[in-house]
């Protein structure tokens, strides 16, 4: 009898015309929640802690916990083109003011990382801060240009959110090794070095992620 009766209450809730309170994908809120539990899940698998703040609307959405040092991460969605061979990241941010919307970018002083997903895929990217501060957007291929053009190019698989977890780890564990190895007063000081007519991010190395001039000294 209790069952029954729970049938037909539920059943009345279901009327004729009513519809159900589903937001649509295209919503860029719904897209960035997604994005964002889809970085956490990935990060859970790989057994790396990930903290969360307490207040919403910040700069960082999350930190990963990656070789005792915390990560300020910046969630994306990752768009892929109609031809299937470039994920489209907006990697800027607006905010509604009386006025209309106000576009800004994050800076690597901001975060550290952006976090992107592409739901297409179903999978998981992992970007230095650096490679997108101060743009609006950036691309990341699935496949080489058909012209062969190397420089300037991002290849997603060089930033696969495995593979960019391991190679954070390696980096930091190395980091420490040098700075334990000598005093720091004990090496020399050499000034900033001069880059001319090129870009640092068109040198990098094949997988993606290379240290910053201060780490290279």
């Amino acid at each position: 009898m209790s069952n029954c009766h729970t049938f037909v209450t539920f059943a009345g809730l279901f009327r004729p015309g009513a519809r159900a309170n589903i937001r649509s994908m295209d919503d860029p809120n719904v897209k960035g929640a997604l994005a964002e539990q889809a970085i956490v899940l990935a990060a859970i698998k790989l057994g790396v802690p990930v903290l969360k703040p307490v207040s919403e609307h910040g700069r960082t959405d999350l930190a990963l916990d990656v070789a005792d040092r915390l990560w300020r991460v910046q969630c994306k969605w990752g768009r892929l083109s109609p031809a299937g061979d470039v994920i489209v990241v907006a990697t800027g941010c607006s905010r509604c003011v009386p006025t209309g919307y106000v576009r800004n970018t994050y800076t690597d002083r901001e975060i550290d990382l952006f976090g992107v997903y592409c739901g297409a895929l179903d999978r998981c990217f992992l970007l230095p801060a650096s490679l997108a501060a101060g743009k609006h957007a950036m691309h990341l291929r699935l496949s080489p240009p058909r012209n062969s053009q190397r420089a300037c190019i991002n290849l997603a698989e060089a930033f696969d959110f495995e593979g960019a977890i391991a190679q954070l780890g390696e980096r930091c564990h190395g980091m420490a090794e040098v700075a334990g190895s000598s005093p720091a007063s004990s090496t020399s000081q050499d000034p900033e070095p001069t880059t001319v007519g090129s870009n640092f991010f068109r040198t990098r190395s094949a997988t993606g992620w290379s240290a910053s001039p201060a780490e290279r000294r």
